[in-house]
């Protein structure tokens, strides 16, 4: 359509549309200050369920015995006996009036070997060593990931996997090491028996199909002239007998090979002394694991057992061997120097056989369980500050949200400082916080019975908790210290009880205070969803929502009425505007005829 500016008439068209618009538009702007109020207490129930949240958390910790049963142990002699303990450990004490031996973890110690650690292998013994002999091949290592079925490929060229010496190396998926044949005559029939053949062009084939995504880790050998050593570790463990077979190419050094030992699975660690020219070679974990005889480490293979020395006949050997001591009268033995006992974990630091029994006590830790409760009180008052600080807040009926022209007339800081306002007060004297702030004053009152409770500390005043005097305080709490102390320190099981007795089934009355706070938190919170919603809620979900839906709704309708409006205005003017052209030109026609006739 086209829109005549006042050409005609001399009137400012613009500013007079723009003024009967702004008229039009006042219902508008009450619908749009009516959705921002909405949003703002959707907002306010969400940040008040956002602290309901906080708090039920630690609800959820104050229903656990950890807040409670928090244990201590003290040591007549801590440079031979610690101990420490978990919740589940008994209010008891031990005796151990006697460490015969500490465990200790099997030990080899070489002769003098007299090599550089940083020099290839090669160089330091010799391409033709006297105590052992270099293999032909190349060594190589790969991961490869498994594709479900049976079969792998290594990539490598045809024919030149060293397939004699398959015995020699290694495969393993997962982790988990199989053996390693060159013939399927050779297959294990034990289906528990782990195996996979590999052939000269570098096939892998499984007896069984490899999960698909599986990292399978492959030693092999490739036919060459270059020169190599296997060796391997069997060790027996707490976790079975693991054997680990090595690979070792001729040009690496022994610093090389003692990190490929150490970071293996045979749980050793080993390590070459250049000032002493001797090997050590140490289990990691403690205790005697050989059921039969010997000890807990053998070793096959040259390299190790003559050049390296690593020979059980000519090593100096300290076998693994197990602590044995007394406990409470008991003699008896352990595979490490710590364990546990009936929840509690006891280290033996020291071997002793004369002197005064090690006593350990295990207590209740009064002053944690007393900051447990503390803390938690505290939070509570936090939370009610919080709840009944929103309720009590001023309403400023006279601040509305700001429409858009309002706010250009004013500078950031007064536009800051008017919203302050007219968001004050939005959930005052608001009915579900009020009914929370009522249900959680009364789980803190009613007594609590149930089988687990002590009559002379089935309340919170009778440890020493009580409301304070000033009601303005929504029911904040304060604690008699001396009172909880004495309370805890008289009767730990009691003040468990109180807090988390029977169960989330049982009647309300048998319920402990954390059970019922967390009940009403849970009621309110949802009551509070089904008003605000949260923020993975869509509108037709809460009640606020479908509300500010229906506005939206309203704002669109409203704002293409007003277009329409504004069209009928602009066609008004519009249409006076041409009346007063032809006006103007019929005027003008008639004053030219006119003074055409005078000229005559």
């Amino acid at each position: 359509m086209t829109r005549i500016g006042g050409l005609a008439s001399g009137m400012d068209i613009d500013s007079i549309v723009k003024d009967l618009m702004r008229a039009e538009r006042m219902p508008l702007d009450k619908l749009k200050q009516k959705k921002q109020v909405l949003e703002w207490q959707r907002d306010d129930y969400r940040a008040m369920n956002t602290r309901l949240l906080d708090f039920r958390t630690e609800l959820t910790q104050m229903k656990l015995t950890t807040k409670y049963r928090v244990r201590s142990v003290t040591s007549s002699d801590e440079a031979k006996v610690t101990a420490t303990a978990s919740t589940s450990a008994s209010l008891a004490s031990y005796s151990i009036s006697k460490v015969d031996k500490l465990a200790e973890a099997e030990n080899w110690v070489t002769n003098k070997i007299g090599i550089d650690a940083a020099k290839s292998l090669e160089s330091q013994f010799g391409a033709t060593p006297a105590d052992f002999t270099w293999s032909t091949g190349t060594v190589r290592n790969t991961s490869l990931a498994g594709e479900g079925d049976t079969t792998l490929s290594l990539g490598v060229k045809a024919g030149t996997v060293k397939e004699a010496d398959a015995a020699k190396m290694t495969v393993k998926v997962n982790g988990v090491s199989y053996g390693v044949i060159k013939s399927t005559d050779d297959w294990d029939t034990d289906p528990d028996t782990k195996q996979v053949k590999i052939d000269a062009d570098g096939n892998l084939t499984f007896q069984e199909n490899v999960a698909s995504g599986a990292t399978v880790q492959v030693d092999y050998i490739l036919d060459s002239t270059d020169k190599y050593a296997d060796f391997s570790f069997t060790t027996h463990t707490s976790k079975g007998t693991v054997t680990e077979k090595f690979l070792v190419q001729s040009t690496e050094t022994l610093n090389q090979l003692v990190s490929k030992v150490n970071n293996s699975n045979a749980g050793l660690s080993m390590f070459y002394d250049e000032v002493e020219q001797k090997m050590s070679l140490t289990q990691k974990e403690t205790g005697d694991h050989n059921t039969g005889t010997g000890g807990n480490i053998s070793v096959s293979g040259g390299l190790a057992s003559k050049g390296l020395k690593l020979d059980a006949s000519t090593a100096t050997i300290t076998n693994g061997s197990d602590a044995s001591f007394i406990i409470n009268g008991l003699a008896t033995t352990r595979k490490t120097n710590i364990f546990d006992m009936n929840g509690v974990s006891i280290t033996l630091k020291q071997a002793f056989t004369t002197g005064a029994a090690v006593n350990l006590s295990i207590n209740n830790d009064s002053n944690a369980v007393f900051d447990n409760i503390k803390s938690f009180i505290e939070k509570y008052n936090t939370l009610i500050d919080k709840i009944s600080s929103k309720m009590s807040e001023e309403k400023y009926r006279s601040y509305t949200p700001l429409t858009d022209e309002q706010r250009e007339q004013l500078s950031d800081k007064q536009q800051e400082q008017w919203e302050e306002k007219a968001k004050s007060g939005l959930l005052r004297r608001d009915s579900i916080l009020t009914g929370v702030l009522s249900s959680m004053r009364s789980n803190f009152s009613q007594p609590v019975s149930n089988s687990e409770t002590n009559a002379l500390y089935n309340q919170l005043a009778a440890i020493g908790i009580t409301t304070t005097s000033n009601y303005m305080e929504g029911g904040k709490l304060e604690i008699n210290e001396v009172k909880l102390k004495a309370a805890i320190n008289n009767n730990p099981e009691a003040v468990e009880a109180l807090f988390r007795g029977g169960s989330d089934d049982s009647p309300i009355s048998a319920q402990g205070i954390a059970r019922r706070l967390y009940d009403s938190i849970n009621t309110t919170m949802d009551k509070l969803n089904e008003r605000g919603g949260n923020s993975f809620s869509t509108n037709q979900q809460f009640f606020l929502g479908r509300q500010l839906t229906n506005i939206d709704s309203s704002i669109n309708r409203f704002e293409d009425r007003l277009i329409q409006v504004e069209d009928r205005y602009w066609k008004q003017f519009t249409a006076m505007e041409k009346a007063i052209q032809n006006a103007n030109s019929q005027s003008m026609y008639l004053s030219q005829q006119f003074s055409n006739v005078y000229s005559r």
